[in-house]
């Protein structure tokens, strides 16, 4: 399927069933946001890398306006449903002070592998008690998917936006799985590092009995 939407560029990454709160405040936006809101349209949120906006986004719809301002500035909260490809950008729209496109939607496989997600998951808790981050999920593990895990592995913003255009989620748990077995020796490597560098100066009770 092909369509126009409109488009609200940003340098994040979104991800299908992600809620993202945003603090709309741009004239464009605000007044995207309420012919969405008006319309009970979604629009979409391209990903901005190097100040580019870069093929793919995802398609988010307003669940409610938390918070409206007299300067007409408003806080939003949005879920995202679906990764788009943009076709063509139009910034030329009458009486619209916004920019839309031109997308698609490639087809996406959403079948797991419980062992795989199982292995990732204990993967980003053995992370995050490293890093000593307290995170919780508001969903069963067994109903954990690649997206919901994506923003807690460390990914900078290349690899999330990679990971967004991988349309398998077997693919998903897999480049996930190879990052956190790359960066989890590293981190654990570090946290040595800073107990070293705590320890230096300081007096210790050492022997080198039996030599």
């Amino acid at each position: 399927m092909t369509n126009f939407i409109p488009i609200f560029p940003l340098g994040i990454v979104v991800y299908p069933q992600e809620q993202l709160n945003l603090h709309v405040f741009e004239p464009r936006y605000k007044q995207l946001v309420q012919e969405c809101v008006k319309d009970q349209k979604p629009f979409g949120i391209p990903t901005v890398l190097n100040k580019k906006i870069v093929e793919y986004g995802t398609l988010v719809q307003v669940l409610r306006i938390e918070k409206e301002y007299e300067n007409g500035e408003m806080d939003i909260v949005t879920q995202g449903l679906s990764v788009f490809r943009i076709l063509e950008i139009i910034k030329t729209i009458p009486d619209k002070l916004y920019d839309g496109a031109i997308v698609n939607y490639p087809e996406n496989n959403n079948k797991t592998h419980a062992r795989l997600r199982q292995q990732v998951l204990h993967a980003i808790r053995e992370l995050h008690h490293i890093l000593q981050v307290s995170k919780t999920f508001s969903k069963a593990d067994e109903e954990l998917s690649a997206y919901d895990l994506a923003h807690h592995a460390g990914l900078s913003l290349e690899e999330e936006y990679e990971l967004l255009h991988l349309f398998l989620e077997m693919q998903r748990l897999e480049y996930l799985k190879r990052h956190l077995l790359k960066v989890i020796p590293l981190m654990a490597e570090m946290e040595k590092l800073k107990e070293r560098v705590k320890l230096n100066g300081h007096f210790r009770n050492l022997s080198a009995e039996g030599l």
